[in-house]
């Protein structure tokens, strides 16, 4: 049984940092409990310890602190979180607790909120294809179960609305196993956290859901508690309970700026941009809860959403998840000014696990050649769209007019899709076959002939 200590030393207060000294055996991680003198408490959790000395992470604002009558309780044990499947349809806060005027949930178990190593031995390859009825993803991006996509946006571009649509619509194709989500809304406005709320109750997804909700004027240190909350909570649904877990956690560019806010309170030498050293390895640490556990049931998916400050993809944010990710759906703001929904753009989207994902028994045979024809001729398509910029449309040759063509009917009829418009990848995948018959034949070098005769569509 962990023993609790209670310490009346607090030395100084520092943003969200509160030094306490002549403290004994405290460790990392550890919880404390900030006991107010109005009867108020906040937790907290140990960042540093070391000669006497233990500075605490509150969850919380740090106002109100009294540094002669407020004490700090040392609980002896880490950050650790009660899960159970009376969970779903619920909505909590950042914290964990409900916000949403019904009861406490009864927790089955306690898990560490850090979660546990997963042995690399133990995880097997992602391979079953997720339908998430958009086009661009099923037939370019292919989300595969266990596997961690970011979307890459900007400000003001769609990633809630298409984020919602793939929480809504997500399934694994040809499996009756069970389905769930977990939605993080990491300091978000009120205006989205009640656009999500209002999308999943609309479509009934709601009851599949638990959704934890870190407002943009909660504490900004609450947010690097949030998604390992919801990470936690997938964890018990997928390892425990069998689920196959999508875990959408919008927006890690916020939860970067808590931790870059953190390093600086704790007067860290800076890295790239201001933010810490270490921030690589600690998106690490969330973005590597994804995956499948060898003989298990369930699984976890990630689709994070990471806003990219600028639109730079450089920015050390996006860069660094790029590097740890396995790919990325990027999100084009000429796209979205033209009125194209989801505003997808292909050419800067990847899905490095889509070939495990796809092809016969999957999605269809004929999946891989027509996504990587649908490349080809979306950039010849683009190459034109620059020539004509230049040189006038009717200076053109005739092929170049044809993939002109191409590309504004592509980005239209392919990328484009309505907003609670749900495809089959069999859709999808027709869809492509009427767009590659604007081309020759010939120019169909990227698929097999076997396929070329059985879906091609001449003009």
């Amino acid at each position: 049984m962990n023993l609790e200590i209670e310490y009346k030393t607090i030395e100084s207060v520092a943003g969200p940092l509160v030094v306490v000294k002549q403290v004994r055996n405290a460790s990392y991680n550890e919880i404390v409990r900030i006991n107010m003198t109005n009867g108020e408490s906040r937790l907290g959790q140990v960042l540093e310890t070391g000669e006497g000395y233990a500075v605490v992470q509150v969850f919380g604002p740090t106002n109100g602190i009294n540094i002669d009558k407020t004490s700090v309780t040392f609980l002896g044990d880490t950050f650790r979180f009660g899960v159970s499947e009376q969970m779903f349809g619920r909505v909590f806060n950042g914290q964990g607790k409900p916000i949403d005027v019904k009861a406490d949930v009864a927790y089955e178990e306690k898990f560490d909120v850090n979660g546990e190593p997963i042995n690399p031995v133990s995880r097997t390859l992602p391979s079953d294809f997720i339908e998430t009825g958009v086009s661009a993803i099923d037939g370019l991006i292919t989300l595969v179960r266990g596997q961690k996509l970011p979307i890459f946006s900007g400000s003001g571009l769609p990633h809630n609305e298409l984020a919602a649509q793939v929480a809504k619509q997500a399934r694994v194709k040809g499996s009756s196993e069970h389905f769930a989500v977990v939605f993080a809304g990491i300091g978000i406005t009120y205006d989205d956290a009640t656009f999500f709320i209002n999308e999943f109750k609309k479509t009934g997804s709601l009851s599949r859901t638990v959704a934890f909700i870190n407002l943009a004027d909660d504490p900004s240190i609450e947010r690097i508690l949030t998604p390992r909350i919801a990470l936690t909570t997938a964890e018990f649904l997928a390892y425990r309970k069998g689920y196959h877990v999508l875990v959408i956690l919008n927006d890690m560019t916020n939860y970067a700026e808590a931790l870059r806010e953190l390093a600086s309170a704790r007067e860290e030498v800076p890295g790239r941009r201001g933010y810490p050293g270490y921030m690589y390895t600690d998106l690490a640490s969330i973005y590597e809860r994804a995956g499948i556990i060898r003989n298990g049931k369930g699984s976890i998916t990630q689709l994070d959403v990471v806003t990219m400050p600028g639109d730079d993809v450089t920015h050390p944010i996006p860069d660094l998840t790029g590097y740890i990710t396995e790919g990325q759906i990027f999100l084009s703001r000429d796209l979205a000014n033209r009125g194209i929904y989801p505003a997808i753009n292909p050419l800067g989207s990847l899905s490095r696990l889509m070939n495990n994902g796809i092809g016969a028994g999957k999605t269809r045979e004929d999946h891989r050649g027509v996504a990587d024809q649908l490349y080809g001729a979306y950039a010849k398509a683009q190459d034109a769209k620059n020539l004509s910029s230049v040189v006038g449309a009717e200076a053109l040759s005739e092929a170049d007019k044809t993939y002109l063509k191409f590309g504004e009917d592509f980005e239209k009829r392919f990328i484009g899709q309505g907003r609670d418009e749900n495809r089959s990848v069999e859709d999808t995948l027709n869809i492509g076959w009427d767009l590659l018959s604007y081309l020759k034949e010939e120019d169909l070098n990227r698929i097999k002939k076997e396929y070329i005769a059985r879906y091609y569509k001449k003009q």
